[in-house]
């Protein structure tokens, strides 16, 4: 009898302990760094989105691919599931003051109803900060909605455009409560307390032991940060001074190993792993980046007998680098081991792909195991001066056999929208779990890097989570540099025999260079109107173009420009000396031309800028530059 009681208990399947899944108990997972090891057992992460489904870029602009039927009134269905769940995350880049009909549990009359713009604008509670937002061009919110029999969302308006409403799928014997849109204290409570501690994320090493070192590295060395004989995790790290680690060559490698495995956890270099873009600091976001005390880390790393964190210092192809570089270190070490029925242990896949393969796309992560996704950063510089147009390219996550996610754009993946437009996915900007790493049309270069908190991807099997380079068939060829992060019980990819070396960490520096009018830096002196690419002064005003973003050296300055009736005359300057001879806009009928030689231009420190001078006309005094061409002419 006791046998057979005991083989019941052991044929209970692992959800029947389950807590009832609330709009309460997903917003504390929020603040629960310390679970982010543990396994997410018998759920998929899911997501619907308006992604063009023939594989073009269509992917929001007619509307054609934002529904998933039209109604009778017109009104647009924009997601359906069945059975238990919980909508973690909703994105889009084109909020409209149109109704949301959400319909819960079958309910014939909707649940609750809220605009559009209100789910991502602050004034609807628990729609708040820092839950919700908007500083990239993408709104996005993390609010939990839970289900307990299936959910549609309908949309009043006649047009959706982009979106993306990921999901969790739960099984029928889950307890899940239906969400409420309502104002309580506990939620207003859970809110506050996720708010204190994503500005105190660093209170997570309280009761630790630290493993401080002030170290010298010399290049060729390998020192030692820590070697730990027991088991234990380490709930924080902390590297500096962090400007010790940026610069083109991204010569110093950290690389972490657990359990005496044969490969490392962790291993590339250290300015990729804390999110430097292109050779400077960028990523500050919550559980890893740079700030000024240095570079950070406070991603849980459990383990179960042995930990070891090294610093390799390579050596400079030209051995240029000879002077050895004083680093301070702080490892925060807990005695709680890895538990390996419950929980994975902290991965970090390096993807250095250096011109990128036509038609395949850049993989993220791609193995077989049992474990969840909870990070992206990802570095792209395009191979083709000009603009980003790579960043077009969709991403995809195929899990155990079947498509969970598709998305809608790169920039869309992390949580932005719209770049090269002002204000938008325009420069570096760092969010608790989302942010852009750089941007830069000159460099025809970008980054940007998401992490997984509450939406953890799950995999029992396998998983290929990939993103495209290029709108449509990955016909963009770049430099695409990506860091994944994820928990298993071993390290998953195939090739983790990829190493750190001087071929693939050095930053490629383009010899083209393009300048467009909607990002230019400029300065004024007299009467000068700017319209995006036409410029105009009749009484001989000025322009002056900041390029301190450029390298120093010498340039051949080009312009895709028009010349037209009402085109004036301009002469280009640096600091107090003319660089050019007269240059003409005007012609009697408008044409267009492609890389007009303009000059020779030299930029150092000192003069970093250029000025246009207009000739006083008062007929003929606009010009129309599409963009500027520099061209490096001493390598």
């Amino acid at each position: 009898m006791i046998g057979m009681v005991l083989l019941c208990v052991l044929l209970i399947p692992s959800y029947a302990q389950q807590q009832t899944v609330n709009t309460l108990t997903e917003l504390k997972r929020l603040a629960s760094f310390h679970e982010l090891p543990t396994y997410v057992n018998d759920t998929k992460l899911l997501q619907q989105s308006s992604y063009d489904t023939t594989g073009n870029n269509d992917d929001g602009f007619s509307g054609k691919y934002s529904f998933i039927r039209r109604n009778p009134d017109s009104s647009l269905v924009i997601f359906e599931a069945k059975g238990k769940g919980l909508i973690n995350r909703i994105w889009t880049p084109t909020p409209t003051d149109d109704t949301l009909d959400f319909y819960l549990d079958k309910s014939k009359k909707p649940s609750f109803s809220i605009r559009f713009s209100d789910l991502f604008s602050g004034q609807v509670f628990p729609f708040v900060a820092p839950l919700t937002g908007n500083e990239l061009g993408g709104y996005y919110s993390y609010v939990p909605i839970p289900y307990s029999n299936g959910c549609t969302i309908v949309s009043r308006g006649k047009k959706m455009q982009f979106y993306q409403i990921q999901y969790q799928s739960y099984p029928s014997t889950y307890p899940v409560e239906d969400f409420r849109l309502e104002k309580n204290t506990a939620l207003e409570n859970a809110l506050h307390v996720i708010a204190q501690r994503w500005m105190q994320v660093d209170q997570v090493t309280k009761g630790s032991k630290a493993i401080e070192q002030d170290t010298l590295l010399a290049p060729g060395n390998t020192i030692t940060l820590a070697a730990i004989k027991q088991g234990g995790r380490i709930v924080g790290l902390r590297l500096s001074p962090a400007e010790a680690f940026a610069g083109l060559h991204k010569q110093v490698d950290i690389r972490m190993t657990w359990d005496g495995e044969d490969k490392p956890a962790v291993y590339m270099p250290v300015a990729d792993f804390f999110g430097y873009a292109f050779g400077k600091t960028s990523m500050q976001s919550l559980l890893l980046g740079t700030d000024n005390r240095g570079a950070y880390c406070y991603f849980p790393m459990p383990f179960a007998k042995e930990a070891k964190i090294e610093l390799v210092y390579r050596v400079a192809e030209d051995r240029s680098n000879t002077e050895p570089i004083r680093i301070k270190s702080t490892i925060y070490v807990t005695d709680e081991p890895h538990d390996a029925a419950r929980e994975g242990k902290f991965y970090a896949y390096w993807h250095p792909d250096r011109n990128t393969a036509l038609g395949k796309p850049h993989v993220l992560l791609s193995g077989k195991g049992k474990g969840h996704y909870v990070g992206t950063l990802l570095q792209a510089q395009g191979l083709e001066p000009g603009m980003t147009l790579f960043f077009e390219g969709d991403d995809s996550t195929r899990i155990d056999g079947e498509l969970r996610l598709h998305g809608t754009g790169s920039e869309d993946y992390f949580n932005g929208g719209w770049y090269a437009l002002l204000d938008r996915w325009d420069r570096a900007m760092s969010l608790p779990l989302h942010g852009c790493l750089d941007y830069s049309l000159p460099f025809a270069r970008t980054g940007g890097y998401r992490l997984f908190l509450s939406d953890k991807m799950p995999f029992n099997e396998e998983i290929l989570h990939t993103i495209e380079h290029g709108p449509e068939n990955n016909n963009k060829r770049g430099n695409y540099t990506s860091v994944a992060l994820y928990y298993a019980d071993h390290a998953i990819t195939t090739d983790t025999e990829i190493q750190p070396t001087n071929a693939l960490t050095d930053v490629y520096l383009p010899d083209t260079l393009m300048v467009y009018p909607q990002l230019i830096k400029y300065s004024i002196s007299g009467n000068v109107i700017i319209n995006g690419n036409v410029w105009e002064s009749k009484n001989g005003g000025q322009i002056k173009i900041d390029l301190s973003e450029l390298p120093a050296g010498t340039y051949q300055l080009f312009a895709t420009m028009e010349r037209a009736p009402d085109g004036a005359e301009v002469t280009v300057w640096q600091r107090q000396k003319q660089v050019s001879e007269a240059i003409s806009f005007y012609a009697q009928k408008r044409e267009h031309l492609a890389w007009e030689p303009i000059c020779p231009i030299k930029l150092d420190k000192f003069k970093d800028a250029i000025t246009l001078h207009f000739k006083k006309d008062d007929t003929r005094s606009k010009i129309y530059v599409n963009r500027l061409i520099l061209v490096r002419q001493d390598h």
